[in-house]
C-alpha cells in the first residue's frame, strides 16, 4: 500500500486528473445509479467553495498589510487586460453570429422561473451593494466583491500595526494556503465524481442536444482561448505566448471545466501563479478579482444566446447595434456570479436592447440551461484560465521593462 501511495503522489496532478476523468466516465456509463460516487464531486467542489472566501480574505489582507509605501504592483495592467479581453470575446461572438447565424426553438423551451436583472443599471446597483455588504455575511455567502472590498480596507488598516501582528497575519495566510493544497490534492477523486455525475444524470445524449448552438458557443470560446487571448498576450509581451497559454489551460482550465465555478477555482489559480513565480502582491488580488470581472466566456454566452433570440424573431441587426451589444455583454458579464450558470440570468439584460420581452428572454435562458452542462464548463475554463494568463502577461511585461 505504501508503494501505491508513493507512486500515486509522485504522479503529476494532471495525469491523476486524467485518470479520474476516464474512471468517472466509465462508472457513469456502467453504474449510473451508484449516486455515492457523485458525492465525491459534490464534496470536492464544496470544499473548494468553503475555503476560497477565507483564502481570498487572508491573502489579500496579508498582501496589502505587508506592502511598503511606494511598492509597485501590476494591478492597473491586469485590470486593463481583463477589460480588453472580455470586450474582445463579446465582439468575437458577434462576428461569428454574422458568419453563422443560429436560432433557437423558443416555443418548445421551458421558461426559467428565476428572476433576472432589469437592466445594466440593476447590475451596477447589485455590484455596489455587494461592496458594502456585511463582512461576515460576505464570507458566509461567498460574495467576492464584498470580501475583496473588506480585505482591502483591513489590509490598509493593518499596515500601521507592528511586526507581531503582521507575522500573525502572514501565518494565517500560509496555514489557509496549506489547507487549500490538501484539498487540491483530492482533485482526481473530486473530478471522478463530477464526471460520473454528469454522464449518469444526462447520458451521452447531452453531447448531441442543441448541437449547433453548442458548436457555436464552444467554437467562439476556443477562438478566444487559442487566438484572441494569445494575440493580446503577444502584443503586450512581444514574445511567443503559447507555452504560457497552454500551461494556463492545462493546469487551470482543466479543473475549472469540471468544477464549473470560477470561485471554486480560485485556490487552483493562486497555486498556479505561485508555481509561475509571480508577485504575490499582485496575484493575491488579481485572481479573486478576475473571478468576478474577467468573464470572457460569460460575454460570449450572453452575446450568442441574445443574437440567437434576435435571429429567431427576425430582428435585423446592423454592425453599430452589434457593437453596442458587445459593450453591454461585457459590462453584464462583469456582474455574472462566480458559480455555475451565473451568466445565463444576464441574457435578458442584453435582450432588452432589441425590445425582446422578458418572457421570451427567459425562454432563451431555459435553452441556455439545456446546453449548460457543456457551455458552462467551457465558459468557466476560459474565464478561470484567462485570470492567470493575463496576470502573468502583465507581470512578465513588467519584468521585461525593468530588465
Amino acid at each position: 500500500m505504501k508503494r501505491i501511495f508513493k507512486a500515486w503522489n509522485q504522479t503529476s496532478l494532471l495525469k491523476r486528473i486524467a485518470l479520474g476523468v476516464l474512471l468517472g466516465a466509465l462508472l457513469g456509463l456502467l453504474l449510473p445509479k451508484a449516486s455515492a460516487i457523485g458525492l465525491l464531486g459534490d464534496m470536492f467542489v464544496g470544499g473548494l467553495k468553503a475555503i476560497a472566501p477565507i483564502l481570498v480574505f487572508a491573502l489579500v489582507a496579508n498582501a496589502l498589510a505587508q506592502t511598503k509605501e511606494g511598492q509597485r504592483t501590476n494591478m492597473k495592467a491586469v485590470i486593463s487586460l481583463y477589460m480588453v479581453g472580455t470586450f474582445a470575446a463579446a465582439l468575437t461572438a458577434v462576428v461569428l453570429n454574422f458568419l453563422f447565424p443560429i436560432t433557437v426553438q423558443l416555443s418548445q423551451t421551458a421558461s426559467s422561473t428565476t428572476s433576472s436583472p432589469d437592466g445594466v443599471g440593476a447590475v451596477f446597483q447589485s455590484l455596489l451593494l455587494n461592496i458594502v455588504d456585511n463582512p461576515v455575511n460576505a464570507l458566509a455567502q461567498s460574495n467576492y466583491i464584498g470580501i475583496l472590498a473588506w480585505a482591502v480596507v483591513f489590509g490598509f488598516a493593518l499596515r500601521a500595526t507592528g511586526d507581531t501582528t503582521k507575522e500573525l497575519l502572514r501565518t494565517m495566510a500560509e496555514v489557509t494556503s496549506q489547507v487549500v493544497h490538501w484539498i487540491i490534492d483530492l482533485a482526481p477523486l473530486g473530478i471522478l465524481g463530477l464526471m460520473y455525475k454528469t454522464l449518469a444524470e444526462n447520458g451521452v445524449s447531452v453531447l448531441s442536444q442543441y448541437g449547433i448552438l453548442i458548436l457555436v458557443l464552444v467554437g467562439a470560446m476556443a477562438i478566444v482561448a487559442l487566438i484572441i487571448n494569445p494575440l493580446i498576450a503577444f502584443v503586450v509581451m512581444k514574445q511567443n505566448p503559447y507555452p504560457l497559454v497552454f500551461r494556463c489551460l492545462k493546469e487551470s482550465g482543466v479543473t475549472a471545466f469540471f468544477t464549473r465555478s470560477s470561485a471554486a477555482n480560485i485556490p487552483v489559480n493562486l497555486k498556479l501563479c505561485k508555481d509561475l513565480g509571480l508577485d504575490e502582491n499582485t496575484y493575491s488580488v488579481s485572481i479573486p478579482l478576475g473571478s468576478t470581472i474577467n468573464m470572457a466566456g460569460a460575454a460570449i454566452t450572453i452575446s450568442v444566446l441574445t443574437l440567437a433570440a434576435v435571429n429567431t424573431l427576425g430582428i435585423s441587426v446592423d454592425f453599430g447595434t452589434a457593437l453596442l451589444l458587445s459593450i453591454v455583454a461585457s459590462i453584464s458579464a462583469c456582474g455574472a456570479s462566480g458559480v455555475a450558470g451565473g451568466s445565463l440570468l444576464l441574457i435578458p439584460v442584453a435582450c432588452s436592447l432589441f425590445g425582446i420581452s422578458n418572457d421570451v428572454a427567459m425562454q432563451v435562458v431555459g435553452a441556455g440551461f439545456i446546453v449548460g452542462v457543456i457551455q458552462d464548463s467551457c465558459e468557466t475554463a476560459l474565464n478561470s484560465s484567462t485570470d492567470v494568463l493575463f496576470t502573468a502577461v502583465a507581470e512578465w511585461n513588467a519584468w521585461k521593462k525593468s530588465s
